[in-house]
């Protein structure tokens, strides 16, 4: 996977709680954690974007939906 050199900006904080992960071998380096802690915030952030936009949905409209597409079907199969 092709990969780009950044440069970032970290409170001392985070840096140091960062830095005691590293020591401790949670994580091989810095450059490691931060691309993890980054993929798993986007992970959580598509998923709630998912649940935000399966809330919108008319569960009553979806039944009928799947149940017309289910009739359909049961017409289609061979009687044995």
């Amino acid at each position: 996977m092709a990969a780009s050199k950044i440069a970032i900006t970290i409170d001392d904080k985070t840096l140091k709680r960062l830095d005691l992960l590293v020591k401790s071998k949670v994580y091989p380096n810095r450059s490691n954690a931060i691309q993890q802690a980054v993929a798993e915030k986007l992970q959580r952030i598509d998923k709630s974007r998912l649940a935000r936009e399966c809330a919108k949905l008319d569960p009553g409209v979806e039944q009928s939906s799947a149940e017309e597409g289910f009739a359909w079907e049961l017409e289609e199969w061979p009687e044995y």
